[in-house]
This record gives structure tokens, C-alpha cells and sequence, in this order.
């Protein structure tokens, strides 16, 4: 906090979605549902539905978390999953079917391996951000801790943005779907062409109605921020990894020098994709522009 100059006076506030964090969880929801905050990092997902519901939010085109989704999916080792076509009715769950992760890995079942999302047998954990339910989508509502789950063989498999740790030191019973998944993400990076987005910036529409430079201020604070991380790097001994500069520079080699790039332009074929999975999921009626998501301010970027 504080590490780049702002031309405003804020309060910065650390809000996860699990804890610990600093100023406590539910981070989406007190946004989204709660409007506490003046700006701030939410689901994609849920920012789109919120927005298209009328919420008085308009978002910055600066994504703050990137993940793929084949690095998060987990399957119980008896299941007899070896790969992705084997999910097909198998019982698999998830943290809710709205969720960003859980769009992102559907969609990316459907139109990257042809395994159909709605031919597996969906178990959600928690409720939807958004209140939302669909006459021709069954999801099955479960208590408990779904990680166990997956290690005792009550499901098969457990797609999540925060893998548990149960997950990762229950290798005898749990592994991950792709063996070699930063293999299975590279090849997805140079076939799509993005990183996925997870995150977006979204700030209330009163706040740059006060102040209409808002929005292109808090893009220049997100870079200014972003160029000081690519900075550590520079020393070897920076991160708790010993290796971290080599695997930098590996990830620069393999996506490019920025693959957290801001603006619509260069993000344009990652949303409209994001949007099209969200309308076959159900999630929303139709299609929405991208350009509706935005502030007008920013729509040139």
C-alpha cells in the first residue's frame, strides 16, 4: 500500500475471498450485493450478471487475476479419469456453477476438448454470487467440505480457483487432470492466444460521475503497479522461490513480455469468448456487448 503515487486520496483495504485477510472475506459479495466499497476487484462473472441486473457499477479494463483452467482441475485417482473426455457423467464439483473459474473450465471443456458441460453431473458447494437458477440446469447442492469429498470418492472431480491444500498433499488419492499441466496450459495460451481472465476492476458509476477521470487514473495506478512487480524480479533472491528470475524469464519466453495486458483492445477476443460461454451456461439470456461493461471513458483503449 502506498507504493505508487495516486493524484486521489484512498484507503486501501485488504478483502480476500478465503481467509486470513487484514479487512475480512467476501470480497465479491460486499461489492456486487453490498455496494461497500468504491472500487473493487470481482468475478467476472458475477460482474457481468450484476451488470446486466442494473447494479450501479462500471468496471476498469484492468484484470487483476489470470488463471487456466487446467491447472485446477482435480480427480480422485480410483475414478478412472484419464482424461478430459472421461469427465462426461462423471460427478464432478464445484464452488458454485456462476463463478468465474467454473465458466471458464465449462466453456473450455466444451470447446477445447468437445466434452459437453452438460453431460456431467455438476455438485456445487456454495450459494451463487448472484441469486440465479436456470429450469434446465441441475446442479446438486452439497454441505460439508468437498475436498474430503473428492479424496473419499464422493465425487470424482473438484474444479476450483483456490486449490485446498488437501488437494496438493493428498497425492495417494488425488491428482491433478493434465500430469503435466503447465504443458496442457501453454499449448491452450498458443491456441487461444490470452491468458484467462478471472478478475476485473469494477468501481461505482457515482464515483467517477464525481470524479470522470477516475477510470483512466486507477488504469495508470494498475500499470504503475504492475511495472514495479516486473521490477523485483530483476533480483534472483526476491521470492520465496530459489529459481524464481529462471522461471520468469521461462514465462516471458513462452507468453510474451505482458501477458496481464489492460485495455479492450487486447482483450476483446478473450471477453467475447467468456460471454458466449456465460449465454450456452444459461447465465445470461444473450449476448452482451463488450463495450457495456465499461466505462465510456476507457472504451479507447
Amino acid at each position: 500500500m502506498g507504493a505508487v503515487e495516486a493524484p486521489f486520496a484512498y484507503q486501501a483495504l485488504e478483502v480476500g475471498m478465503v481467509p486470513p485477510r487484514r479487512d475480512g472475506i467476501d470480497r465479491h459479495g460486499r461489492m456486487l450485493r453490498g455496494l461497500e466499497f468504491d472500487a473493487a476487484e470481482v468475478s467476472l462473472a458475477s460482474y457481468i450478471i450484476a451488470r446486466t441486473r442494473g447494479v450501479p457499477l462500471t468496471a476498469v479494463p484492468v484484470f487483476p487475476r489470470r488463471l487456466f483452467s487446467q491447472n485446477h482441475i482435480f480427480v480422485n485417482k480410483t475414478a478412472g479419469i484419464r482424461a478430459a473426455g472421461d469427465l462426461a457423467g462423471k460427478r464432478v464439483g464445484l464452488w458454485a456453477f456462476q463463478v468465474t473459474m467454473s465458466v471458464l473450465a465449462k466453456g473450455d471443456l466444451k470447446d477445447f476438448y468437445s466434452v459437453r458441460w452438460e453431460d456431467i453431473r455438476w455438485y456445487t458447494q456454495h450459494p451463487e454470487e448472484i441469486p440465479w437458477s436456470h429450469p434446465t440446469v441441475s446442479l446438486r447442492r452439497v454441505e460439508g467440505d468437498m475436498a474430503r469429498m473428492l479424496v473419499d470418492g464422493e465425487i470424482d472431480a473438484y474444479i476450483h480457483p483456490h486449490p485446498p491444500a488437501l488437494l496438493q498433499e493428498r497425492t495417494d488419492r488425488v491428482a491433478r487432470l493434465f500430469e503435466d499441466s503447465p504443458a496442457e496450459c501453454l499449448r491452450y495460451y498458443q491456441a487461444r492466444g490470452f491468458y484467462p481472465i478471472m478478475h476485473l476492476l469494477a468501481v461505482k458509476e457515482e464515483r467517477i460521475r464525481e470524479r470522470p477521470t477516475l477510470a483512466r487514473e486507477l488504469m495508470q495506478l494498475w500499470e504503475a503497479a504492475k511495472q514495479q512487480s516486473h521490477d523485483f524480479y530483476h533480483d534472483p533472491g526476491y521470492a520465496l522461490l530459489a529459481f524464481s528470475r529462471n522461471e520468469y524469464e521461462r514465462q516471458r519466453a513462452a507468453l510474451g513480455s505482458d501477458p496481464w495486458t489492460s485495455g479492450l483492445r487486447a482483450n476483446r477476443a478473450n471477453l467475447e469468448r467468456f460471454i458466449g460461454w456465460m449465454v450456452d451456461q444459461r447465465l445470461l439470456e444473450r449476448p452482451v456487448p463488450v463495450e457495456s461493461l465499461f466505462h465510456s471513458s476507457v472504451l479507447d483503449t
